[in-house]
C-alpha cells in the first residue's frame, strides 16, 4: 500500500475527488455518484484532517478492508475520525462498470467548537473502530440515516442564520445515536461470524495462559489480544459487553483468576510462585486483583482444599 495522502481541509477533498468547491468550508455532504473514480486506481489511501461519515453501496466491485473482503452490495456504513487511515483494496469486475450510490458527510472539528458536540463525539466508540468493521444497515435503517442527511443537506444549502449550526449539530448527534443503536443490533444479529471471534478469543486466551512464556511475556493486553483476532480494540469490547456482558479486560482477568484457582488448588507452589508465573512482578498486584474478582484472598482460597 502506498504512503497514504494527507488531506487538511474539506475544499482539498473536494479537489481530490474531482469536485466543485464545496459550499461551506467546514461541513459538506457528497453523493457518491458525483464522485469520479479512476478506473486504474487499484488502492487507495489517505488521512483526513476532519470527520468522515460514509453509507455506500458499490456494486460490480470487490473491496478489501483489513483482511476482509466486501462487495457493498447491502447498504455499508464507517465512521473516520480525523487523523485515521483509510486504505482499501478495490478489484472491479473488468466487463461491468462499477455503480456507486450514497453519500459521504464530511465535518470540520472547528464546526463543533464551542458546542457540546464537541467532547461528546469521540464517547462514541465507532470512531474508533477499523473500517473493516463496517456497519451493515437494513433498508428500514438506510431510509432512516438517509433522511437525516438530507436535513443536514437542506440546512447548510439554505440561508445560513444564527440558528444554522445548533440544527446541524443537533441533526448530526441523532445520526450518531441511531448509529450506535445500529451496531448494537448488528453484534447481536450477526451471530456467526461474532461468535467466530467470541471462540477464538477462548481460545486465544487458553492458550496464552497454558504457555510457559507466560512469565516472560507478562499478562495479554487489550490491544494484543484484538490484534490476534484482527479486530479493533473498541469494536471487540463493544462486542463482547453485548454478547457476554463482559469487556475484553473482563475476559482477560477471568481466564487469569480460572488459571490462578488451577494453581492454588493442584500445585504446592507459594502464592508469590503462582503471582510470578501468572506474568505479575509483584505478588502484591496479583492477591489484591484475586481478592477483588472472588472476594477472598488466595490464601483463603486454597485454605478451602485443606
Amino acid at each position: 500500500m502506498k504512503q497514504p495522502i494527507r488531506i487538511k481541509t474539506i475544499s482539498e477533498f473536494h479537489q481530490f475527488r474531482g469536485l466543485p468547491k464545496p459550499e461551506h468550508p467546514l461541513i459538506s455532504v457528497i453523493d457518491y455518484s458525483t464522485i469520479s473514480h479512476d478506473v486504474d486506481v487499484k488502492e487507495l489511501s489517505w488521512v483526513l484532517d476532519f470527520y468522515s461519515i460514509s453509507a455506500k453501496r458499490t456494486s460490480n466491485a470487490k473491496i478489501t478492508y483489513g483482511q476482509q473482503e466486501y462487495d457493498f452490495d447491502e447498504g455499508m456504513m464507517f465512521f473516520m475520525a480525523p487523523g485515521q487511515v483509510f486504505s482499501v483494496t478495490i478489484d472491479p469486475d473488468p466487463n461491468v462498470r462499477a455503480q456507486h450510490t450514497g453519500w459521504i458527510l464530511l465535518i470540520h472539528p472547528d464546526f463543533f467548537w464551542n458546542t457540546s458536540l464537541a467532547k461528546k463525539i469521540r464517547q462514541y466508540e465507532f470512531f474508533d473502530y477499523s473500517v473493516n468493521e463496517a456497519l451493515f444497515l437494513s433498508e428500514k435503517e438506510e431510509n432512516t440515516i438517509y433522511s437525516i442527511i438530507e436535513n443536514i443537506q437542506q440546512e447548510y444549502h439554505s440561508n445560513i442564520d444564527k440558528f444554522s449550526q445548533n440544527i446541524i449539530i443537533s441533526q448530526t448527534e441523532t445520526l450518531l445515536n441511531y448509529a450506535e443503536r445500529f451496531y448494537q443490533r448488528q453484534f447481536i444479529t450477526r451471530k456467526i461470524s461474532n461468535h467466530k471471534i467470541l471462540d477464538s478469543l477462548e481460545k486465544l486466551l487458553t492458550d496464552y495462559f497454558n504457555n510457559e512464556d507466560l512469565i516472560t511475556k507478562g499478562l495479554p493486553s487489550v490491544q494484543f489480544v484484538a490484534d490476534q483476532l484482527n479486530v479493533s480494540p473498541s469494536y471487540l469490547t463493544g462486542l463482547l459487553k453485548v454478547l457476554t456482558g463482559q469487556s475484553t479486560q473482563q475476559h482477560i482477568h477471568e481466564k487469569l483468576i480460572e488459571k490462578a484457582k488451577e494453581k492454588l488448588s493442584t500445585t504446592p507452589l507459594s502464592i508469590s510462585e503462582i503471582a510470578y508465573e501468572l506474568g505479575f512482578e509483584h505478588p502484591q498486584s496479583f492477591s489484591k486483583l484475586f481478592k477483588n474478582k472472588t472476594k477472598i484472598s488466595p490464601l483463603e482460597f486454597r485454605q478451602t482444599f485443606n
